[in-house]
């Protein structure tokens, strides 16, 4: 929902320094690794119950993701590289919320896992949209320049950042925290897929 907004403010400064790392020789794919490998660092740190350094991790593996595609406008996108960049996404995604579930099973467990299963739905349309819209030559740059296509939705990155910061300033109210977001992510999954017969409903597959 925010991400549009968020894309205005982030991306000159992004751009600026995704210019300086692509003139020192570093890769998007590289900076999409260093993001990834931080990102589950700081699940690791919820697990061992840090969450103070939880949180800096987060932001700078976030900060990461930003910085990968903004390299690659600075020197040569591939197909890869945007395949590359939304597995990691996904990857971290699941590792964060998990490891709130490993710091406490009993505790956390079923909401946790009621949690996973709303990013896996939300994922599926998301992705699953992306293909049709690339299969009906569909494009936006409300995302910013992505390899994707990045549908709309209530829940989006800046969201997604936003919850996994509150979780780690306050990890007592997981629970409550986690089942609201996960009401949110099935909500975005459900008007996605609404969105998506509205748009492909009539359309008929060439054979």
């Amino acid at each position: 929902m925010l991400d549009g907004q968020m894309r205005r403010w982030i991306d000159p400064p992004l751009n600026f320094i995704g210019q300086q790392m692509a003139r020192a020789g570093i890769s998007a794919n590289g900076v999409t690794f260093a993001g990834l490998a931080i990102g589950l660092l700081s699940a690791v740190t919820v697990a061992l119950g840090m969450f103070y350094a939880a949180l800096i991790l987060m932001l700078l593996s976030r900060v990461m993701d930003g910085l990968d595609g903004a390299v690659a406008r600075a020197t040569q996108k591939t197909d890869f590289g945007g395949y590359f960049d939304i597995t990691a996404d996904f990857l971290f995604y699941g590792a964060f919320p998990f490891a709130f579930i490993v710091l406490d099973p009993a505790q956390n467990g079923v909401v946790g896992g009621l949690l996973l299963v709303s990013f896996y739905f939300n994922g599926g349309t998301f992705l699953g949209y992306a293909i049709l819209a690339e299969k009906h030559k569909m494009s936006t740059t409300k995302r910013g320049s992505k390899s994707l296509y990045f549908s709309t939705g209530l829940t989006e990155g800046t969201e997604t950042i936003a919850f996994f910061a509150a979780l780690c300033i306050w990890p007592q109210y997981f629970n409550i925290l986690a089942a609201i977001f996960a009401a949110a992510c099935f909500y975005t999954a459900f008007v996605r897929m609404l969105l998506a017969y509205q748009e492909f409903g009539g359309v008929q597959t060439k054979e």
